[in-house]
């Protein structure tokens, strides 16, 4: 036994030798190896005075304080229950003990068992002395190390012993982190069923503590982080979710104007194990058992709303546990039975929609309305949002929340309560810069079907006055701040090199998902742009998809080659940029034979480059330009006959109403003349944005290189069929490489969504 000062160590010494026991074989095979590792066991000893502690009573004066907003005194008193821990100073043998065991790992001289044991040792030490120890800045270090490479029942131990004061480790800077690397090493051991029981246990003594005193966590920017990672662990799910902390801004943007065409929906989010639910449960219930008063502070807080939002997400689509959970958070408390129904009050309402303009708040609504349940989002539709919807789309954080309500409306009754109050008002929206409600209306009136027709219409009306030509809609919808900050707006003209409006660009793939009945003031302004306009949008990341998305409708196709055609002489131009790259691709799905072979032969022209590109490798295989290069005979026939099968496969199958676009060109020579010709008289105009979600795939043609005149006696065979009936079934699938590139495939940046 060790006495240091006032402190006892009855263990270290002997562990310590035991450490060296393992080592010992080490040390007979290589002396050198020994002597250098015994000059970096002691290396921190040579900064002098308290070692690894050297610094750290400084850097944890703000460790530990409660980072919340300035309340009543009697509220600020709640929260001073974290400082009744004072940090004892860590004496130097203890840091030097750790300072051992770090430089020992750092050599990486010791194998998984040897680790295992020295990190179930140190963990031992820490008996007692977990808050110093974890708080401290350095020693910090070693400890999360010590937590990841130490076995199950050690690692539950610690977190039992230092069950009291977890919450003050937890709301400590660097004690946070170690909080962080205990949940995670027990993460990794739930796929062990003997495991459950043991962790549970742990989980459970520290979630009593909690919950004695939840508001200290909550409103703490660290506790409230090491919080949402508890309740992750507690539901089963992943503790890196994103989706548990928040969506990306351009996710959850993409979702809202249903552009999101990803496999995984957040709302699905895997669990891979069972869970804690009885726990979660419990420390659910004990984070909401606070008065009303604490609950409207903790709405507007910004570390705790993070937490109410991550405990909304993990309850979504269990209906009667957010029943009883949204209302709580809203401040609904009622007596009244649960079988007649969740009511808010008039004076709560008034509150709610008050409280709307805080940004904490704003974000906590915007996830009640995505999970909320139908009978509770009526409710809080009906009684908080109705007759006061302009009001809250002009405002500065509140407008996002009607944006997420507008996305949830559940039926076109709810849609034409919302029609009624912001139709008339979208020039006032467009004006104030809250585009956003507008896209999202949009998309709203897309997905239920009720009022396409009155969207557009309106959009056109605040765009353009009733006294002037529609022309020029889809330019000022491209540049839509710089329009409509434009003093005369009359006056205002295409803007040469500025960059195109994000919103802008969403509005108008929206509207092109419209029918093209609903949607010919657009299109005709699209088509009328000047060639050198078309060429500018085709260049930008946000114009791009704007093209895209024209090309993907269900516009007639000869409008669709009269902007193709614009382009001609810049495919191969474009296809070096990332976004041009998928723009080439949609105009050579959506153009005929000829216009094929002249992007073909631009792309040929610049194939070195293109093979360099980061979508070059894909689009020379998509579009098969060393096919074209090597037998363009053989290349244009094979593209011939792709298109004839999927002529017959629309004649099969399709209809008026089909989702996928017409492509019926042909290979007729003086059909394209006339059509060219046609187009180079027309005014032309610039407007190119890549659509979202649009799936692209390679060709398959491997077998037509093998057999080299193979798609020709194809092709000789279905002209001899031509006169029979185009509605057998077996026609569709006589021929798959076309098939599968229109209608199946890979998303844009495998998977990845460009906004």
């Amino acid at each position: 036994m060790v006495s240091v000062g006032s402190k006892s160590l009855p263990s270290r010494r002997h562990r310590t030798t035991e450490e060296d026991s393992l080592m010992g074989e080490r040390r007979k095979s290589s002396n050198n190896n020994h002597s250098d590792r015994k000059k970096g066991m002691f290396r921190k000893d040579q900064r002098g005075g308290r070692g690894f502690d050297g610094d750290s009573n400084k850097r944890n004066q703000s460790g530990g304080a409660p980072n919340v907003k300035p309340a009543a005194s009697k509220k600020q008193s709640e929260f001073e229950h974290q400082n009744q821990f004072v940090r004892k100073e860590i004496d130097p043998e203890t840091s030097k003990y750790f300072s051992e065991i770090a430089n020992l790992f750092d050599s990486n001289e010791v194998d998984l068992e040897e680790r295992s044991v020295i990190c179930g040792n140190a963990l031992e030490e820490t008996k007692g002395r977990e808050y110093e120890i974890a708080t401290d800045y350095i020693i910090s270090h070693v400890l999360q190390t010590l937590l990841e490479g130490c076995e199950l029942d050690q690692l539950c131990s610690f977190i039992r012993n230092s069950a009291e004061v977890f919450p003050a480790i937890a709301m400590d800077r660097s004690g946070s982190h170690v909080a962080e690397s205990a949940l995670k090493a027990l993460a990794t051991h739930l796929e062990n069923p003997d495991a459950y029981s043991v962790i549970e246990e742990a989980l459970d003594s520290i979630c009593k503590v909690i919950v004695d005193k939840p508001l200290d966590m909550l409103c703490n920017c660290y506790g409230s982080h090491v919080l949402r990672r508890l309740l992750c662990l507690c539901k089963g799910v992943s503790l890196d979710s994103p989706e548990l902390y928040g969506s990306k801004s351009s996710k959850a943007l993409a979702k809202r104007l249903n552009l999101k065409t990803s496999q995984f929906d957040e709302s699905n989010f895997e669990i891979p194990h069972q869970g804690f639910p009885d726990i979660l449960k419990y420390l659910l219930s004990g984070l909401l058992s606070c008065s009303r008063e604490d609950m409207k502070y903790l709405q507007v807080d910004q570390y705790s709303s993070l937490v109410l939002q991550t405990a909304l997400r993990l309850m979504v689509k269990q209906d009667e546990e957010l029943l009883e959970i949204i209302p709580l958070i809203l401040g609904c408390n009622s007596s009244k039975k649960k079988e007649e129904g969740f009511h808010i009050d008039t004076n709560v309402a008034k509150e709610i929609l008050e409280s709307m303009k805080d940004n904490s708040f704003s974000h906590l609504v915007e996830v009640i309305l995505e999970v909320a349940p139908e009978n509770l989002y009526n409710e809080i539709f009906n009684k908080v949002f109705k007759n006061s919807l302009f009001k809250l789309s002009v405002d500065r954080c509140a407008n996002f929340v009607i944006q997420a309500l507008i996305s949830h409306a559940k039926d076109q009754e709810q849609m034409g309560l919302i029609w009624e109050e912001l139709a008339p008002r979208f020039k006032d929206l467009l004006e104030q810069g809250k585009s956003g409600v507008v896209a999202s209306l949009i998309a709203a009136t897309q997905k239920l079907q009720c009022h396409e027709h009155k969207c557009c219409e309106a959009l056109v009306g605040a765009v353009c006055s009733t006294n002037e030509s529609r022309i020029s809609i889809v330019p000022r919808l491209l540049f839509l701040d710089s329009y409509f900050g434009y003093q005369d707006k009359s006056t205002w003209e295409w803007a040469p090199g500025a960059k195109m409006h994000v919103m802008g660009s969403l509005i108008l793939q929206g509207i092109f998902k419209f029918s093209s009945d609903h949607i010919q003031p657009y299109i005709t302004s699209l088509t009328s742009m000047k060639a050198e306009y078309i060429i500018e949008t085709a260049k930008d990341s946000s114009g791009a998809r704007v093209i895209e998305a024209f090309l993907a409708s269900n516009a007639a196709t000869k409008q669709k080659r009269r902007l193709i055609i614009k382009l001609r002489g810049h495919f191969g131009e474009l296809s070096l940029h990332t976004s041009g790259s998928f723009t080439v691709e949609k105009c050579f799905d959506a153009c005929n034979l000829t216009l094929r072979e002249a992007i073909a032969t631009e792309l040929l022209d610049v194939r070195v480059d293109l093979s360099k590109a980061k979508q070059g490798p894909y689009l020379l295989r998509k579009l098969d330009i060393d096919g074209y290069a090597s037998r363009p005979e053989q290349w244009k026939s094979r593209q011939e006959s792709k298109q004839s099968t999927y002529n017959e496969f629309c004649s099969a199958f399709g209809s008026n109403k089909s989702n996928f676009p017409k492509n019926t060109f042909v290979s007729d020579a003086s059909e394209d003349a006339s059509q060219e010709l046609e187009v180079k008289n027309t005014r032309k105009e610039v407007d190119h944005h890549p659509t979202s979600g649009i799936k692209r795939h390679r060709e398959e043609h491997a077998r037509d290189k093998d057999e080299p005149f193979a798609s020709e006696k194809r092709e000789k065979q279905r002209k001899n069929k031509t006169s029979e009936a185009t509605d057998k079934p077996k026609l569709a699938g006589s021929k798959r490489p076309f098939l599968s590139g229109e209608m199946t495939g890979k998303n844009r940046h495998s998977n990845k969504m460009r906004i």
